[in-house]
Protein backbone atom coordinates (compact mmCIF):
# COMPACT_ATOMS: atom_id res chain seq x y z
CA UNK A 1 0.00 0.00 0.00
CA UNK A 2 1.27 3.46 -0.93
CA UNK A 3 0.85 6.39 1.42
CA UNK A 4 0.90 9.91 -0.01
CA UNK A 5 2.11 12.87 2.03
CA UNK A 6 1.72 16.46 0.79
CA UNK A 7 3.05 19.51 2.62
CA UNK A 8 2.15 23.14 1.96
CA UNK A 9 2.87 26.36 3.87
CA UNK A 10 0.97 29.14 5.60
CA UNK A 11 1.54 32.79 4.72
CA UNK A 12 1.72 36.32 6.07
CA UNK A 13 -0.10 38.93 3.98
CA UNK A 14 1.96 42.09 3.92
CA UNK A 15 -0.48 44.38 2.09
CA UNK A 16 -3.49 44.29 -0.22
CA UNK A 17 -5.50 41.55 1.43
CA UNK A 18 -9.28 41.41 0.78
CA UNK A 19 -8.68 42.82 -2.72
CA UNK A 20 -8.15 39.21 -3.82
CA UNK A 21 -11.87 38.55 -3.32
CA UNK A 22 -13.68 38.87 -6.65
CA UNK A 23 -14.69 41.44 -7.81
CA UNK A 24 -13.06 43.86 -5.37
CA UNK A 25 -9.68 43.92 -7.10
CA UNK A 26 -11.31 44.74 -10.42
CA UNK A 27 -13.09 47.72 -8.87
CA UNK A 28 -9.74 49.23 -7.84
CA UNK A 29 -7.52 49.19 -10.96
CA UNK A 30 -3.93 48.30 -10.21
CA UNK A 31 -4.91 46.26 -7.15
CA UNK A 32 -2.59 43.53 -5.96
CA UNK A 33 -1.99 41.46 -2.86
CA UNK A 34 1.55 40.96 -1.55
CA UNK A 35 2.34 38.07 0.76
CA UNK A 36 5.09 35.66 1.77
CA UNK A 37 5.11 31.96 2.63
CA UNK A 38 6.29 31.14 6.14
CA UNK A 39 7.73 27.93 7.56
CA UNK A 40 4.48 26.95 9.23
CA UNK A 41 3.57 23.71 7.47
CA UNK A 42 0.23 22.09 6.76
CA UNK A 43 0.31 18.40 5.93
CA UNK A 44 -2.10 15.87 4.43
CA UNK A 45 -1.45 12.13 4.46
CA UNK A 46 -3.61 9.88 2.27
CA UNK A 47 -3.80 6.09 2.30
CA UNK A 48 -6.16 4.19 -0.03
CA UNK A 49 -8.84 1.99 1.57
CA UNK A 50 -11.07 -0.72 0.18
CA UNK A 51 -14.17 0.94 1.57
CA UNK A 52 -15.34 3.87 3.70
CA UNK A 53 -13.66 7.21 4.24
CA UNK A 54 -11.73 8.08 7.38
CA UNK A 55 -10.67 11.62 8.34
CA UNK A 56 -8.37 12.28 11.31
CA UNK A 57 -7.92 15.91 12.33
CA UNK A 58 -7.31 17.81 15.58
CA UNK A 59 -7.50 14.61 17.60
CA UNK A 60 -10.91 13.75 16.16
CA UNK A 61 -11.89 10.86 13.94
CA UNK A 62 -14.67 10.98 11.33
CA UNK A 63 -15.64 7.86 9.40
CA UNK A 64 -18.28 7.71 6.69
CA UNK A 65 -19.52 5.46 3.92
CA UNK A 66 -19.40 8.28 1.35
CA UNK A 67 -18.03 11.76 0.75
CA UNK A 68 -21.61 13.04 0.93
CA UNK A 69 -21.84 11.73 4.50
CA UNK A 70 -18.71 13.69 5.41
CA UNK A 71 -20.27 16.83 3.92
CA UNK A 72 -23.21 16.50 6.29
CA UNK A 73 -20.89 16.67 9.31
CA UNK A 74 -19.78 20.30 9.89
CA UNK A 75 -16.41 19.12 11.24
CA UNK A 76 -15.55 17.32 7.99
CA UNK A 77 -17.72 19.20 5.48
CA UNK A 78 -14.92 20.93 3.55
CA UNK A 79 -12.98 17.68 3.23
CA UNK A 80 -16.13 15.92 2.05
CA UNK A 81 -16.79 18.59 -0.56
CA UNK A 82 -13.27 18.19 -1.95
CA UNK A 83 -13.57 14.41 -2.07
CA UNK A 84 -16.98 14.68 -3.71
CA UNK A 85 -15.79 17.24 -6.29
CA UNK A 86 -13.07 14.96 -7.68
CA UNK A 87 -14.95 11.66 -7.30
CA UNK A 88 -12.38 10.32 -4.84
CA UNK A 89 -12.26 6.64 -3.95
CA UNK A 90 -12.34 5.54 -0.28
CA UNK A 91 -9.24 6.61 1.63
CA UNK A 92 -7.91 7.47 5.06
CA UNK A 93 -6.83 11.09 5.51
CA UNK A 94 -4.73 12.53 8.30
CA UNK A 95 -4.68 16.33 8.39
CA UNK A 96 -2.22 18.33 10.45
CA UNK A 97 -1.49 22.06 10.75
CA UNK A 98 1.23 23.84 12.70
CA UNK A 99 -0.90 27.00 12.69
CA UNK A 100 -3.26 27.82 15.56
CA UNK A 101 -6.91 27.61 14.54
CA UNK A 102 -8.23 30.90 13.18
CA UNK A 103 -4.79 32.55 13.16
CA UNK A 104 -5.35 34.43 9.89
CA UNK A 105 -2.34 32.76 8.27
CA UNK A 106 -4.22 30.95 5.50
CA UNK A 107 -3.93 27.46 7.00
CA UNK A 108 -7.36 26.23 5.90
CA UNK A 109 -6.65 27.15 2.27
CA UNK A 110 -3.18 25.61 2.48
CA UNK A 111 -4.84 22.44 3.71
CA UNK A 112 -7.34 22.33 0.84
CA UNK A 113 -4.69 22.71 -1.86
CA UNK A 114 -2.59 20.04 -0.13
CA UNK A 115 -5.61 17.72 -0.12
CA UNK A 116 -6.34 18.38 -3.79
CA UNK A 117 -2.72 17.63 -4.70
CA UNK A 118 -2.83 14.39 -2.69
CA UNK A 119 -5.98 13.34 -4.51
CA UNK A 120 -4.31 14.09 -7.86
CA UNK A 121 -1.39 11.85 -6.89
CA UNK A 122 -3.77 9.09 -5.81
CA UNK A 123 -5.46 9.20 -9.22
CA UNK A 124 -2.54 9.83 -11.56
CA UNK A 125 0.65 9.12 -9.63
CA UNK A 126 1.67 12.80 -9.59
CA UNK A 127 0.20 16.27 -9.08
CA UNK A 128 -1.23 17.13 -12.49
CA UNK A 129 -3.10 20.41 -11.96
CA UNK A 130 -1.48 23.83 -12.20
CA UNK A 131 -1.29 26.00 -9.06
CA UNK A 132 -3.90 28.28 -10.69
CA UNK A 133 -6.30 25.39 -11.30
CA UNK A 134 -5.87 24.07 -7.77
CA UNK A 135 -6.37 27.56 -6.32
CA UNK A 136 -9.56 28.09 -8.32
CA UNK A 137 -11.09 24.79 -7.20
CA UNK A 138 -10.06 25.33 -3.57
CA UNK A 139 -11.59 28.83 -3.56
CA UNK A 140 -14.85 27.53 -5.01
CA UNK A 141 -15.05 24.71 -2.47
CA UNK A 142 -14.55 27.18 0.38
CA UNK A 143 -17.19 29.52 -1.05
CA UNK A 144 -19.68 26.68 -1.39
CA UNK A 145 -19.08 25.60 2.20
CA UNK A 146 -19.48 29.09 3.68
CA UNK A 147 -22.07 30.44 1.26
CA UNK A 148 -19.93 33.59 0.93
CA UNK A 149 -17.35 34.96 -1.53
CA UNK A 150 -13.77 33.92 -0.79
CA UNK A 151 -10.39 35.02 -2.11
CA UNK A 152 -7.38 33.35 -3.71
CA UNK A 153 -4.38 34.95 -2.03
CA UNK A 154 -3.79 32.10 0.45
CA UNK A 155 -3.53 29.33 -2.13
CA UNK A 156 -0.49 30.59 -4.04
CA UNK A 157 2.17 30.99 -1.32
CA UNK A 158 1.00 27.63 0.04
CA UNK A 159 2.02 26.03 -3.25
CA UNK A 160 4.78 28.28 -4.61
CA UNK A 161 6.63 29.51 -1.53
CA UNK A 162 8.58 32.76 -1.34
CA UNK A 163 7.30 36.32 -1.65
CA UNK A 164 4.55 36.90 -4.20
CA UNK A 165 2.57 39.73 -5.74
CA UNK A 166 -0.87 38.66 -6.96
CA UNK A 167 -1.99 41.25 -9.49
CA UNK A 168 -5.78 41.31 -9.83
CA UNK A 169 -6.26 41.85 -13.54
CA UNK A 170 -9.14 41.55 -15.96
CA UNK A 171 -9.53 37.88 -16.79
CA UNK A 172 -7.71 36.59 -13.72
CA UNK A 173 -4.71 37.01 -11.43
CA UNK A 174 -1.13 37.34 -12.56
CA UNK A 175 1.15 35.78 -9.95
CA UNK A 176 4.54 37.48 -9.82
CA UNK A 177 7.39 36.00 -7.80
CA UNK A 178 9.40 38.64 -5.96
CA UNK A 179 13.12 37.81 -5.54
CA UNK A 180 13.19 39.12 -1.99
CA UNK A 181 16.01 38.42 0.47
CA UNK A 182 13.92 36.10 2.66
CA UNK A 183 16.62 35.79 5.32
CA UNK A 184 16.82 39.56 5.74
CA UNK A 185 13.02 39.79 5.83
CA UNK A 186 12.88 37.05 8.46
CA UNK A 187 15.32 38.88 10.73
CA UNK A 188 12.89 41.81 10.78
CA UNK A 189 9.52 39.97 10.81
CA UNK A 190 7.80 39.10 14.09
CA UNK A 191 4.48 37.24 14.27
CA UNK A 192 2.32 36.97 17.37
CA UNK A 193 -0.95 35.10 17.95
CA UNK A 194 -3.59 36.88 20.01
CA UNK A 195 -5.20 33.65 21.19
CA UNK A 196 -8.47 34.75 19.57
CA UNK A 197 -9.69 32.72 16.61
CA UNK A 198 -11.16 34.88 13.87
CA UNK A 199 -13.91 34.29 11.29
CA UNK A 200 -12.61 35.85 8.09
CA UNK A 201 -15.67 35.25 5.93
CA UNK A 202 -17.94 37.35 8.16
CA UNK A 203 -15.62 40.36 8.18
CA UNK A 204 -14.95 40.03 4.47
CA UNK A 205 -18.65 39.93 3.63
CA UNK A 206 -19.23 43.23 5.45
CA UNK A 207 -16.44 44.80 3.41
CA UNK A 208 -17.74 43.37 0.12
CA UNK A 209 -21.27 44.55 0.81
CA UNK A 210 -20.13 48.07 1.71
CA UNK A 211 -18.00 48.29 -1.44
CA UNK A 212 -20.69 46.97 -3.75
CA UNK A 213 -23.11 49.47 -2.22
CA UNK A 214 -20.59 52.15 -3.22
CA UNK A 215 -20.10 53.58 0.27
CA UNK A 216 -17.55 56.38 -0.14
CA UNK A 217 -15.64 55.49 3.02
CA UNK A 218 -15.22 51.87 1.92
CA UNK A 219 -14.07 52.97 -1.54
CA UNK A 220 -11.55 55.36 -0.03
CA UNK A 221 -10.19 52.77 2.38
CA UNK A 222 -9.83 50.08 -0.27
CA UNK A 223 -8.06 52.60 -2.51
CA UNK A 224 -5.61 53.22 0.35
CA UNK A 225 -5.05 49.47 0.78
CA UNK A 226 -4.42 49.21 -2.97
CA UNK A 227 -1.91 52.04 -2.82
CA UNK A 228 -0.02 50.48 0.10
CA UNK A 229 0.18 47.16 -1.74
CA UNK A 230 1.26 48.83 -4.98
CA UNK A 231 4.31 50.31 -3.23
CA UNK A 232 5.19 47.15 -1.28
CA UNK A 233 7.06 45.15 -3.98
CA UNK A 234 9.51 47.98 -4.65
CA UNK A 235 10.21 48.36 -0.93
CA UNK A 236 10.78 44.62 -0.49
CA UNK A 237 12.99 44.29 -3.56
CA UNK A 238 15.10 47.27 -2.47
CA UNK A 239 15.48 45.89 1.03
CA UNK A 240 13.84 49.07 2.35
CA UNK A 241 12.39 47.27 5.36
CA UNK A 242 11.47 50.44 7.21
CA UNK A 243 9.37 51.53 4.24
CA UNK A 244 7.78 48.07 4.06
CA UNK A 245 6.85 48.31 7.74
CA UNK A 246 5.33 51.75 7.20
CA UNK A 247 3.27 50.38 4.30
CA UNK A 248 1.96 47.57 6.51
CA UNK A 249 0.87 50.25 8.98
CA UNK A 250 -0.80 52.20 6.15
CA UNK A 251 -2.70 49.08 5.13
CA UNK A 252 -3.88 48.54 8.71
CA UNK A 253 -4.98 52.16 9.21
CA UNK A 254 -7.21 51.83 6.16
CA UNK A 255 -8.38 48.27 6.91
CA UNK A 256 -9.33 48.75 10.54
CA UNK A 257 -12.26 51.01 9.62
CA UNK A 258 -13.79 48.70 7.02
CA UNK A 259 -15.86 46.74 9.55
CA UNK A 260 -16.39 47.20 13.31
CA UNK A 261 -15.16 43.69 14.14
CA UNK A 262 -11.81 43.98 12.31
CA UNK A 263 -9.86 45.87 15.02
CA UNK A 264 -10.04 44.20 18.43
CA UNK A 265 -8.74 45.53 21.71
CA UNK A 266 -6.09 42.80 21.74
CA UNK A 267 -4.89 43.52 18.20
CA UNK A 268 -4.61 47.23 18.84
CA UNK A 269 -2.83 46.74 22.16
CA UNK A 270 -0.26 44.41 20.57
CA UNK A 271 0.41 46.68 17.60
CA UNK A 272 0.73 49.73 19.86
CA UNK A 273 3.11 47.85 22.16
CA UNK A 274 5.28 46.82 19.20
CA UNK A 275 5.44 50.41 17.95
CA UNK A 276 6.58 51.61 21.37
CA UNK A 277 9.24 48.87 21.34
CA UNK A 278 10.65 50.18 18.06
CA UNK A 279 8.72 48.39 15.31
CA UNK A 280 8.42 50.25 12.02
CA UNK A 281 4.85 49.08 11.48
CA UNK A 282 2.55 46.11 11.37
CA UNK A 283 -0.97 44.85 10.86
CA UNK A 284 -3.37 42.09 11.65
CA UNK A 285 -3.00 39.04 9.43
CA UNK A 286 -5.88 38.07 7.19
CA UNK A 287 -9.26 39.65 7.89
CA UNK A 288 -8.52 40.72 11.46
CA UNK A 289 -11.03 40.28 14.24
CA UNK A 290 -8.45 38.18 16.11
CA UNK A 291 -5.79 35.83 14.83
CA UNK A 292 -2.21 37.05 14.41
CA UNK A 293 -0.35 40.31 14.09
CA UNK A 294 2.77 40.66 11.94
CA UNK A 295 5.23 43.52 12.42
CA UNK A 296 8.52 44.62 10.90
CA UNK A 297 11.25 46.18 12.99
CA UNK A 298 15.03 46.59 13.20
CA UNK A 299 16.91 43.38 14.08
CA UNK A 300 18.48 45.13 17.05
CA UNK A 301 14.97 45.80 18.42
CA UNK A 302 13.67 42.28 17.81
CA UNK A 303 14.06 41.13 21.41
CA UNK A 304 12.23 44.22 22.67
CA UNK A 305 9.42 43.73 20.12
CA UNK A 306 9.04 40.06 21.03
CA UNK A 307 8.93 41.02 24.72
CA UNK A 308 6.31 43.67 24.03
CA UNK A 309 4.12 41.14 22.22
CA UNK A 310 4.42 38.62 25.03
CA UNK A 311 3.69 41.27 27.65
CA UNK A 312 0.56 42.16 25.67
CA UNK A 313 -0.60 38.54 25.82
CA UNK A 314 0.58 37.22 22.45
CA UNK A 315 2.06 33.83 21.72
CA UNK A 316 5.12 34.13 19.49
CA UNK A 317 4.87 32.24 16.16
CA UNK A 318 8.36 31.09 15.18
CA UNK A 319 7.92 30.81 11.41
CA UNK A 320 10.47 32.56 9.16
CA UNK A 321 9.78 33.29 5.49
CA UNK A 322 10.49 30.30 3.27
CA UNK A 323 11.05 29.56 -0.39
CA UNK A 324 9.46 26.13 0.10
CA UNK A 325 5.98 25.54 -1.25
CA UNK A 326 4.13 22.35 -2.12
CA UNK A 327 6.15 19.20 -1.52
CA UNK A 328 5.07 15.56 -1.73
CA UNK A 329 6.33 12.07 -1.03
CA UNK A 330 4.97 8.58 -1.79
CA UNK A 331 5.90 5.89 0.70
CA UNK A 332 5.34 2.15 1.09
CA UNK A 333 3.33 1.20 4.17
Amino acid sequence: MKAIRVTTRCRVDLAGGTLDIWPLGLLHPGAQTVNVAIELPVQVELEPRDERFLVRQDGERHEAASAADLVRDPASALIGLALEAVGARPCALTLDSASPRGAGLGASSALVVALLAALEIARHGRPDATPEQRAALARDLEARLMGLPTGRQDHFPAQLGGALALEHRLGGERVRRLPVDLGALGRRLVIGYTGQSHFSAGNNWQVIRRRLDGEPDAVRRLDAIRDAAAAMPEALLAGDWERAGALMADDWRARRGLAPEIPTRELERMLDSCARAGAWGGKACGAGGGGCVAVLGPPERREAIVGALRDAGARLIEAPPTASGLEFAIEDR
